[in-house]
């Protein structure tokens, strides 16, 4: 009786679907194995805890902060965008601090678009961005995002008639892993200034890479017309205590501000002062994640493709997306594997129409049960019909 259009216009959870079958599975007996989230299980850095613990007995902390009030944050913001990709920005103009680049995009949405406007929406993409298009009234078209091409979109290919409101990139990519050169952003940035549409670049994964790969800044292309979001949960694993930052334009960072104003007064200063103090470490620090990460894959990748699997070797992020030989129905395959072995996992689906089947792993376990997961998923049939495994 209740909700609105817009709160019955917002997807389902796949998240929340996955958890109630692994609650299933746990009655059943079995062991979990949870590879469905990608929320890092590595501990913050020790000078970001101190930092959070020194200001929970600091009572300066205790009132709602105020802009002028993040002002560390973001300066160690663009302190840290100019070291790692060279970014000269305007700490009191370009930066603005979020509780989550989640939260910080469903806010951008609404501080830049109107209702009906167009969103240029990657499939496959990240759940939350149909649920954020939704809240926000937004008509959504989609670009495919093939292997064959690397699993970038072909701006080309979209109809000179289009005039989006805003083009939404995510790379290193959820869920495909797939990354992105400057080439391409460069590509990106022309591409939305010719069709008048802002280009947002969501860049949680940006320290999240191995070997010599770096991944690349979408502001790098300039900042004018452009707006990034990063995420300290995934280099610098806060997630839980969701803090992040938007960098960019400044007329689209003002417009943020102001819907932000309404709804939010900034995150903790405990907080702030933690993020502060990640941002200030060296490069090195959020390195020594990703090598786990990378250690993480380099035991998957091998395992599943010893099932057959069409898997690629991931370049950053912390995800493998398999496609599985014969899958027609990935969230019926996620469900029938974690109530008949306890392996969690993400199916494709529930990341688009073009994620069909696929399923996604989060590398937040050991090698040694990424391993096993491998192993017990070669006795999960792909079809419905199938006889179900035996324990």
């Amino acid at each position: 009786m209740w909700a609105s259009k817009r709160a019955g216009a917002v997807p389902g959870s796949v998240f929340a679907l996955m958890d109630a079958a692994k609650e299933r599975a746990r009655a059943t007996g079995y062991s979990v194995i949870d590879l469905s989230i990608g929320s890092s299980d590595q501990p913050p850095p020790e000078a970001a805890l101190e930092a959070l613990r020194a200001a929970t007995r600091d009572p300066a902390t205790y009132r709602y902060p105020l802009f002028s009030d993040t002002r560390p944050l973001r300066e160690a913001a663009a302190a840290y965008l100019q070291r790692r990709f060279g970014l000269a920005v305007d700490a009191e103009a370009e930066v603005l601090p979020l509780i989550g680049a989640q939260e910080g995009l469903a806010h951008l949405l609404l501080a830049v678009t109107d209702p009906g406007d167009t969103l240029l929406l990657p499939d496959p993409c990240y759940p939350p961005y149909l649920g954020a298009a939704a809240v926000a009234g937004l008509n959504v078209l989609t670009l495919p995002l093939l292997p064959e091409r690397g699993f970038l979109p072909d701006l080309d290919a979209v109809p000179a008639n289009v005039r989006p409101r805003v083009l939404l990139l995510n790379y290193p990519n959820n869920p495909t892993s797939a990354v992105a050169d400057t080439a391409f952003f460069a590509r990106a940035a022309a591409w939305c200034r010719s069709r008048g549409a802002l280009l947002i670049h969501d860049h949680p994964y940006a320290e999240l890479t191995f070997g010599d790969y770096r991944a690349p800044s979408a502001l790098e292309a300039g900042l004018t017309g452009s707006v990034e979001l990063h995420s300290l949960s995934k280099t610098h694993h806060l997630g839980g205590f969701r803090v992040g930052f938007a960098v960019g334009d400044r007329q689209a960072i003002a417009a943020l501000a102001r819907v932000k104003s309404t709804v939010d007064f900034h995150p903790y200063l405990g907080i702030q002062r933690a993020a502060t103090a990640a941002l200030g470490l060296p490069d090195e620090v959020g390195r020594t994640g990703a090598r786990v990460f990378q250690q993480r894959r380099d035991a998957l990748v091998p395992a599943l493709r010893h099932l057959g699997w069409e898997v690629a070797l991931p370049q950053a992020s912390m995800y493998v997306w398999a496609r599985v030989p014969g899958l027609e129905d990935s969230v019926a395959y996620a469900l029938r594997a974690a109530e008949t072995t306890g392996v969690v996992v993400s199916p494709g689906r529930a990341f688009g129409e073009r994620g069909e089947g696929f399923v996604r792993f989060a590398l937040v376990q050991p090698p040694e049960l990424l391993t096993e997961a491998a192993r017990r998923l070669a006795g999960v049939p792909v079809q419905d019909e199938a006889p179900l495994p035996t324990r």
